[in-house]
């Protein structure tokens, strides 16, 4: 099997997340969207907005995210715009919260759990997309990189109901009531993810991947009471296959030895979190196959 690539480096600074996206050689045209979470209020891992700025300016991107199904201070328009303001974003470029103006239904054509994918409506608005996650655990799903803020990132209000909810109900209220299994959910993501991914190919629109792998805690952005990092800063990893880019990411984990290393381990392995990568490698998403290049 061919290996993907995977582009890595260690310095986290604003002109490496210019020098590495550059690396990819991939000539995005068009408007360009740029989907990256802008943080529950609470939070402290979220991309910071001087780290992104040259980076967002430079390809004159729209900061894009989608309402929250949980309840929180960003799962309603003005919510969500207060946060991306107060977070820095709407400083830096125009802010699109791709739900406000409803959602569009796309296929999930080999899942086991979803019968489609609901994403934000204004996606339809974008002729690229950069998919910029910030690499951390997650309370969920066990760890956050580009495969999840492409599907639970990328889904509107109403389909990360669908999503968390493994293909029950697309109804924020009922969603946190209904009963799954873990590796259902993990599924799930997989799912919804590589349904954006084939929207994304049959309008040709082209998506390259991002991961910044700083600021590790074991909990999400999305968690308004996060904890510290439990590890150092990694570095930052670009690749035009998501799987490739979170296998990377998820090695990197297992390669520290660190105090922090079996705390974020353990957050990974006890929500299967794991488990999505080969998943969507089934699914024809991408491969945990690759070769890392460093910069």
């Amino acid at each position: 099997m061919e290996k993907k690539i995977v582009y890595f480096t260690k310095d986290i600074n604003a002109e490496n997340l210019i020098k590495i996206y550059e690396k990819l050689g991939v000539e995005l045209p068009g408007k360009v969207g740029v989907k990256l979470s802008t943080g529950e209020p609470g939070a402290k891992g979220y991309l910071k907005a001087d780290l992104i700025e040259p980076f967002i300016k430079k390809l004159n991107g729209t900061i894009l995210e989608c309402s929250t199904a949980y309840p929180g201070k960003r799962n309603t328009v003005e919510d969500h715009m207060q946060a991306a303001k107060d977070h820095g974003f709407t400083a830096i470029a125009k802010v699109d919260i791709m739900d406000a103006e409803g959602e569009i239904k796309i296929p999930v054509k080999n899942g086991k759990h979803l019968k489609y994918d609901l994403i934000g409506k204004n996606i339809e608005k974008y002729d690229s997309i950069i998919n910029l996650a910030h690499g951390k655990g997650h309370i969920a799903g066990g760890f956050g990189a580009n495969l999840k803020n492409q599907s639970i990132g990328i889904a509107s209000r109403n389909g990360k109901a669908y999503i968390h909810s493994c293909g029950q109900t697309t109804d924020p209220e009922e969603c946190w009531k209904v009963k799954y299994e873990q590796v259902d959910f993990i599924e799930s993501m997989a799912e919804a993810a590589t349904a954006v991914s084939e929207y994304l190919q049959e309008n040709k629109k082209p998506i390259i991947y991002i991961t910044v792998a700083n600021a590790i805690s074991v909990d999400c952005d999305c968690d308004c009471n996060q904890g510290d990092p439990v590890i150092n800063d990694i570095g930052i990893f670009a690749s035009l296959d998501p799987v490739a880019n979170d296998q990377a990411f998820i090695d990197a984990i297992w390669a520290t030895n660190e105090k922090g290393t079996k705390e974020i381990e353990e957050r990974i392995d006890s929500r299967e979190g794991r488990h999505i990568l080969e998943y969507a490698e089934s699914l024809g998403l991408g491969s945990t196959n690759y070769e890392l290049i460093e910069i």
